[in-house]
């Protein structure tokens, strides 16, 4: 029964977490953003207090139910050892593992090395929510929206609208290569022995396993009624039961209760150790703490805590952008300019705050409704999100990434908040601007900028009626990027924002 309960909370963990990342609305932050912010490492940096307590009582009480539950990640794998346990003759494939400590308490080590320096790279490759997130909304999301393309080709040739069609593309190859490396090397192990990402390269399964020594409520032999028949070793995905010596290494077991179901002689108890139901005591591996044996089987029901999330499905409103002039001439794409200092999305801070709490989740990404925001190929920022304008441009009314991000790299703000908040200045190219390339009137940039910061001057000072060109105060300008989105100089844009190092306000 506990096995039942442990899967069907986790798949509901595990579906939840998938529709926050794929929502293409962002409707659905409301009912499921729980899913990000009780995530581990999201928790510590965002200083979520709340989240950490929980998941540390529950593993201090129940041990890495965490890991099995709640790591979507985790679940994931789960699905995919599932999926090659039903090839013919592979139902009882595992075995016990040696617990290569030096492997997993150096990740450890390098792991809060780089969260307390701040080296965002590290921590992104390594964190499992970065992992997930970072999984679906660039190997999923495009077959999400292609899908949704066909129900909005199929729809529109029915006359009806219940679904709109929106652009899919590629915000970073450099990242795609990366995340699709990182799932392939998951994957395979997952495949071949089941929790070996988790229980061997992990850190934050590690973190778990050590609280989870003091967990009262374990896994554990009977001795007396084991026939080291050695079925559960077998069944033990995580590799840590060893049926000769009959003991468990609690700190790679993630309470599954695979091993519980497996077990015909009632020689695999689960409950509180220490209790009177409690036997003998036996020394488990890697320094663990002492295993007892029960006489008595005493499982409860009440051990783990019920989770519930309301899904739903929606569809995009954003109609996907033209590529045509009137149908007839074909525009040229605009190409990214080189910028010196990367934009970092409002409520961000700075760089700096961006580089330390950013987990590369891709929450944020895949929230933004207008394509501003992508993943950043630069070595020191890797795969975080930096803003970038050939697609849209950041409207002062849109707080979408700071509602969603759980690591607190970008702060909750308000429209408001936002309209005060400048991320970057705005530059002008006059070799690029069509008034001197091509000697033709453009308005353009001055016509878009919601701020009032640029403004029209005659490009000869001299002649009051020659052709204007645009004048920027940087003291209004925001860096939305509504002046470089808008230019309709090809391939680079005659203006474009430059990042601040440091936000500030107007």
């Amino acid at each position: 029964m506990l096995r039942k309960i442990r899967i069907a909370v986790a798949w509901v963990v595990f579906a939840a977490a998938l529709l926050l990342v794929l929502d293409l609305t962002g409707a659905l932050h409301g009912w499921l953003g729980w899913v990000a912010r009780v995530q581990l490492v999201p928790a510590i940096l965002a200083g979520n207090l709340i989240a950490l307590v929980v998941v540390g009582v529950l593993t201090l009480l129940f041990g890495r139910v965490y890991c099995s539950v709640l790591c979507p990640l985790g679940i994931a794998q789960d699905g995919i050892s599932w999926l090659s346990g039903r090839r013919k003759g592979k139902k009882a494939r595992f075995s016990y593992t040696k617990p290569m400590s030096w492997l997993r308490y150096g990740l450890l080590t390098i792991f809060v090395v780089a969260l307390v320096v701040g080296i965002g790279a590290v921590v992104s490759l390594l964190d499992p929510w970065g992992i997930f997130g970072r999984t679906a909304s660039n190997l999923l999301a495009p077959l999400w929206g292609w899908g949704n393309n066909a129900l909005a080709w199929v729809a529109e040739r029915a006359d009806s609208y219940a679904f709109h069609s929106r652009e899919v593309w590629v915000r970073s190859w450099i990242v795609l290569s990366v995340t699709a490396a990182t799932f392939a090397l998951i994957a395979v192990l997952a495949w071949r022995r089941g929790r070996t990402w988790c229980t061997k390269v992990c850190p934050v399964g590690t973190l778990l396993g050590l609280l989870s020594l003091a967990a009262p409520f374990r896994i554990r032999f009977d001795k007396s009624a084991c026939t080291h028949c050695g079925v559960c070793e077998k069944k033990c995905k995580s590799g840590c039961i060893d049926s000769k010596t009959q003991t468990i290494d609690r700190t790679r077991c993630v309470v599954c209760f695979d091993c519980l179901d497996s077990c015909n002689f009632g020689a695999i108890k689960y409950g509180a150790c220490g209790s009177k139901r409690g036997g003998s005591a036996k020394e488990a591996p890697d320094g663990g703490a002492p295993e007892r044996t029960s006489d008595k089987k005493g499982v409860s029901r009440r051990n783990f805590l019920a989770i519930a999330g309301a899904i739903a499905v929606a569809n995009t409103v954003k109609a996907q952008q033209l590529k045509v002039d009137g149908g007839l001439a074909e525009i040229e794409d605009k190409k990214r300019p080189v910028r010196k200092n990367p934009i970092t999305p409002p409520g961000s801070k700075d760089a700096r705050n961006m580089k330390q709490h950013c987990v590369a989740c891709q929450l944020c990404v895949t929230a933004c409704p207008n394509g501003v925001l992508v993943s950043s190929s630069r070595l020191a920022t890797l795969m975080q999100p930096e803003m970038t304008f050939e697609r849209g441009y950041c409207r002062p009314e849109c707080v979408e990434c700071s509602e969603v991000c759980p690591a607190g790299a970008i702060e909750r703000i308000s429209p408001a908040d936002k309209s005060a908040i400048s991320v970057g200045n705005a530059n002008y190219i006059a070799d690029n601007c069509v008034v001197g390339r091509d000697n033709l009137p453009c308005t353009a940039c001055e016509r878009h900028c919601p701020t009032k910061a640029i403004t029209l001057v005659p490009r000869d000072p001299a002649d009051p009626k020659s052709l204007k060109i645009p004048a920027i105060d940087n003291t209004l300008c925001i860096g939305c990027g509504a002046c470089e989105y808008h230019c309709p100089a090809r391939p680079f844009a005659a203006i474009y924002v430059e990042g601040n190092v440091t936000h500030h306000s107007l």
